[in-house]
């Protein structure tokens, strides 16, 4: 065995070492006695419970079983996940992206239970017992944008435990996750993140779970103060002031303050669903608090001061190249000032009206000011299509931003997947819709790269067997949509329900 030894700078050896050994930079070498051409086979177990565990969970998955076998059980599971949706048309390279990006949403989240149904709880050292399928690695500051949208969609199943599991936290942590990671709570970024998640599941017709004890989680994280608020730490600021001021230099406030205005609006949907009207009045009115950050001035959101004034010098394009910047997480003021999903005319009203709106988000695309590699303004493409007549910029913005960063190179991802976001902004646009308000069960639609697309759906979930996208593209490079079909009828909207697209069976897209 070999471990890390700070002191020397280099690994320390131990060749005759029977116990067990634990840290950050350790392992294990072996070397055999070969000839050539000679194969050595290794098989190992993963626990995070115990070694039993993972002798276990090695003999009951892999016993019997060679190289070839498990390479091709591998395979089949693969291609069945990947068969989900099936895509003709297109070159080569759009179908490579695609299926590569189709892969990368299945990687995480992913299941932590041995084949015992054994995990270590949340934050604790307890070992539990799952009945279903437990998971981690819950990137939601990410994810809760499009990721579960997709897994709702097309693998609700794996949704459905996920949001189980989510539920299963709060009983072990008191909390809902933010970014969990192994049973741990990392606390990365902001928001209050399952929120969104929870609701769009539940708004979608995927209530296989404790209702009540969503809710009640919930509204602790949205309504507890401060000082006792995992979720949100400046919640007596949020609570009392509608907004969150910039105390320290960078302290995001900003950036966390746009976040619990998305998961306030979400809560609002849920609580009048459920019948808790005050509740849904409530949240629903600080959800629109983002008002008070418009700076008039500069035309985008800026940091407020404890004293109610805005925050000086401003420069809105700082933060661009991830320098910090006060009162925004990495990014610029335009890469938050339209992440208001949930009330895009009333943001374009506070701009002046739809032309000077429409311009301006223009503009953040002309100069190069929109950031394709981090989340905040991943929907900006989707906003031209809530005005009549400017939604062929969604759909020119849609193909070029990926024909531009989605490509077969090795970099042909803008920047880090953040656990399948990218790819799922990817795989949403190259089929044609897009989910740009979290906890809203609607997509914006815009011109798929595909002739024909085929989703199989769940039958447990969805009364369709499948659904099937299709183009009369005749030629590469048609950008625009000309009129929408759906099952034969004419649909004269660019927003479609959950429930129009699951029951929908056919959408044809007429393209010009």
């Amino acid at each position: 065995e070999a471990e890390w030894d700070p002191d020397q700078g280099k690994y320390k050896l131990y060749i005759r070492y029977g116990k067990e050994i634990a840290g950050d930079d350790i392992g294990t070498y072996f070397s055999f006695d070969t000839e050539e051409g000679e194969q050595v086979e290794v098989q190992m177990g993963v626990s995070f419970v115990s070694i039993e565990n993972a002798r276990l969970n090695l003999d009951r998955e892999q016993s019997g079983k060679n190289f070839e076998q498990i390479h091709a059980d591998a395979r089949a599971k693969w291609n069945d996940d990947l068969s989900r949706i099936t895509v003709e048309g297109g070159t080569d390279a759009q179908k490579t992206v695609f299926y590569t990006a189709l892969y990368h949403l299945l990687i995480h989240p992913n299941i932590l239970q041995d084949v015992n149904g054994e995990y270590p709880a949340m934050e604790s050292d307890k070992i539990m017992t799952t009945k279903g399928d437990r998971y981690t690695v819950f990137s939601l500051w990410d994810t809760y944008r499009n990721v579960h949208q997709l897994l709702t969609l097309v693998y609700p199943e794996r949704q459905m435990e996920m949001v189980r599991t989510m539920l299963d936290m709060y009983r072990e942590h008191g909390w809902l996750p933010k970014w969990e990671l192994y049973g741990r709570e990392t606390l990365t970024m902001e928001g209050d993140p399952s929120i969104p998640v929870i609701v769009d599941t539940w708004m979608k017709g995927l209530r296989d779970f404790d209702v009540d004890l969503a809710y009640e989680a919930m509204y602790k994280s949205a309504t507890l103060p401060g000082a006792e608020n995992l979720m949100r730490p400046d919640n007596d600021d949020y609570m009392s002031k509608g907004y969150v001021p910039l105390r320290e230099q960078y302290d995001n406030s900003v950036s966390h303050a746009l976040e619990y205005y998305i998961a306030d609006f979400a809560l609002s949907r849920f609580a009048e669903a459920l019948g808790k009207k005050k509740d849904a009045e409530m949240f629903y009115k600080r959800s629109l608090g983002y008002k008070h950050y418009y700076s008039k001035e500069f035309g985008t959101f800026r940091p407020i001061l404890p004293d109610g004034t805005f925050y000086s010098p401003f420069n809105p394009r700082q933060g661009e190249n991830f320098e910090p910047n006060p009162g925004f997480h990495e990014g610029s003021a335009w890469n938050y000032t339209f992440y208001v999903p949930h009330d895009v005319y009333g943001l374009a009203k506070l701009m002046g009206g739809k032309k000077s709106f429409i311009d301006k988000l223009q503009m953040v695309f002309d100069e190069g000011l929109y950031d394709p590699a981090n989340e905040p303004d991943i929907a900006y493409p989707h906003l031209f299509s809530y005005f009549k007549g400017e939604e062929w910029r969604t759909q020119k913005e849609t193909q070029r931003l990926l024909d531009k960063y989605f490509t077969t190179k090795p970099d042909g991802i803008p920047g880090n997947d953040d656990t399948g976001t990218m790819s799922s902004w990817a795989i949403f646009n190259m089929i044609g819709f897009y989910p740009d308000c979290p906890g809203l069960p609607e997509y914006t639609l815009t011109t798929p790269v595909f002739d024909k697309v085929t989703i199989r759906l769940n039958p447990k979930w969805y009364k369709e067997k499948e659904l099937v996208i299709e183009t009369n593209r005749t030629q590469p490079g048609t950008l625009y949509i000309n009129k929408v079909l759906l099952n034969g009828k004419k649909f004269n909207k660019y927003h479609i329900t959950h429930d129009e697209l699951v029951h929908g069976q056919r959408i044809f897209f007429d393209l010009k």
